[in-house]
């Protein structure tokens, strides 16, 4: 009987901490999401400083950081970042990454 009252206790434990473990794991992917924001808009504030984005470029790049902005502000209104959340932000931040690296290189430059 001891046996069997250290298992269950071992499984209460176990099954106390997962709400711990999911909120940490929703920080982190948050953590990320934010980390990948403040890395995209210095790479588009570095083309505007460089001359590789025109004005214009440089505008729509930031309107469509914003909108990332507003999904992951919208994701997170219930408290947590969920994984399907988390990868739908992602393929955002996966397309406005390829849309200034293209602007970026593109060769048109600020005169």
């Amino acid at each position: 009987t001891i046996m069997l009252t250290k298992a269950l206790l071992a499984g209460c434990i176990a099954i106390a901490t997962l709400p711990a473990f999911a909120q940490t794991n929703s920080q982190l992917r948050q953590q990320q999401i934010d980390q990948r924001q403040a890395n995209q808009a210095r790479r588009i504030a570095q083309g505007q400083a460089t001359g590789q984005l025109t004005p214009q470029e440089a505008a729509r790049l930031k309107r469509e950081q914003a909108r990332i902005a507003r999904m992951e502000a919208r994701a997170r209104a219930d408290g947590r970042i969920s994984s399907q959340e988390a990868a739908r932000i992602k393929r955002a931040q996966d397309n406005a990454s390829r849309h200034i690296h293209h602007e970026r290189n593109d060769r048109q430059r600020l005169r």
